[in-house]
């Protein structure tokens, strides 16, 4: 009897993997993606998935919190910029949250879910516990502005309504669309828009007081 030959395991076949389930779940989201799917878009069989990974959630859970590791690590690049004024900053965080959510939309309900289940964890798993707010830049250019500009409110509130303006739209993306009868790529196209429009609305917010 011919004994099987052994499947080669190695970082290159793990990463083919990961790269084929991001483009199914990007296209049918979480919910309508199969295991099956990832297999057919890697070419590799089931077993061979399931060996690496488990199940589709946690494969999911793997995927998702690399993009925020990614994303909080560029981030962390903007709000430390010393040579960047605390608006630019504004808009290049918005753009960059913006394409990373119209590349990842599964991202804000993955956090959503995340944060119900154990906050702490989430922060764990993407590697930001211990950070000290008030020692970003971005902190200290905010206590700067408001104290020369009186601006009282609490920065926390600026923080909600940019994240809210942010997320909201892809979180109800799938109702937005189906009540406006837009396509994707036109819902794409309103959040290239917001890219300016949100900057534009924080600012009114801040000289309003």
């Amino acid at each position: 009897m011919k004994k099987k030959p052994e499947i080669e395991i190695n970082a290159s076949t793990e990463e083919k993997i990961k790269e084929a389930a991001r483009v199914v779940f990007t296209r049918k989201g979480y919910a309508g993606t199969r295991t099956r799917d990832i297999a057919e878009e890697s070419g590799f069989n089931l077993a061979l998935i399931n060996y690496y990974f488990r199940s589709k959630e946690k494969l999911f859970d793997i995927i998702m919190v690399e993009h925020l590791q990614l994303f909080i690590h560029s981030v962390m690049g903007i709000v430390n910029e010393k040579d960047t004024t605390l608006q630019r900053k504004i808009e290049l965080l918005v753009s960059h949250y913006i394409d990373m959510l119209v590349k990842n939309p599964n991202i804000p309900l993955f956090v959503l879910n995340e944060i119900n289940a154990d906050p702490k964890k989430l922060v764990e798993k993407i590697g930001v516990e211990g950070l000290d707010r008030k020692e970003l830049v971005i902190s200290k250019q905010w206590a700067a502005f408001a104290k020369a500009n009186k601006v009282t409110v609490n920065p926390i509130h600026i923080m909600m309504n940019v994240v809210a303006l942010i997320i909201f739209p892809f979180v109800g993306s799938p109702v937005i669309r189906n009540r406006t009868g837009i396509s994707m790529g036109q819902f794409n196209a309103l959040m290239e828009e917001r890219k300016k429009l949100i900057p534009v609305w924080v600012n009114a917010m801040l000289v309003s007081k």
